[in-house]
């Protein structure tokens, strides 16, 4: 996976205004932390941080830039970052500081190609996962897990033992767990009440029954 750069800055822990001035700025106030190291509290620049970590992938590689010797040249990944519900601004960032020579777990998204024989036969795909989770090292993690779906038919899946992955790269699920699979069409839908009740009507020229012909059951 490539490195992608990120600058960024310390920050002290402050009040809510100083925190809205740090965005109205257009940066992302954000915590550091790791297996061994404090949390460091940092802002990082919101357009940098859209472009690079929440790109096409969910687990970019970053290596920090900054003044600051503390942070400058540390690798990291975004464990977690909280957007504005209606307008989805950025709001805060976690970022997990890496040991590249250490294995690390992290999600990989699945990148579904190719069209299915059995979508072909009227079916429909159903991705059962979006991404897998991996054990590797910083710097082996995949842009992508590709998985082409050609030829699975109608109730057949591909199973995360079907898919490619580096040497050194291990998926955390059991090999029979399926991540795709093709559904059959959808069945008809039921008539529509009216439509039920012109099929339960008795058939022209028949004799109806009346009401106080129908048989009674006598107790």
């Amino acid at each position: 996976m490539e490195t992608l750069e990120l600058n960024c800055e310390p920050r002290a822990l402050s009040t809510r205004g100083a925190v809205r001035e740090l965005r109205r700025r257009g940066q992302v106030p954000g915590v550091m932390y790791g297996p061994k190291r404090s949390p460091i509290a940092l802002a990082v620049a919101a357009a940098g941080l859209k472009a690079g970590a929440l790109g096409n992938t969910s687990q970019r590689l970053l290596r920090l830039k900054s003044a600051s010797a503390e942070l400058d040249g540390r690798h990291v990944i975004v464990k977690e970052v909280q957007r504005d519900a209606l307008a989805g601004r950025l709001l805060h960032a976690d970022f997990y500081e890496v040991d590249l020579n250490a294995k690390i777990r992290v999600p990989v998204p699945l990148r579904f190609s190719g069209r299915a024989k059995g979508v072909v036969d009227g079916g429909i795909l159903q991705p059962l996962e979006r991404s897998v989770e991996v054990e590797c090292l910083p710097l082996e993690i995949p842009e992508a897990v590709e998985v082409d779906v050609t030829e699975i038919g109608i109730h057949e899946a591909i199973h995360v033992s079907a898919l490619k992955f580096g040497a050194n790269i291990r998926a955390l699920y059991d090999t029979d767990y399926p991540i795709v699979t093709v559904l059959p069409p959808t069945v008809e839908a039921a008539p529509a009440p009216a439509e039920a009740a012109a099929e339960a009507a008795p058939a022209e020229g028949a004799p109806a029954v009346a009401a106080s012909e129908a048989p009674v059951k006598k107790g």
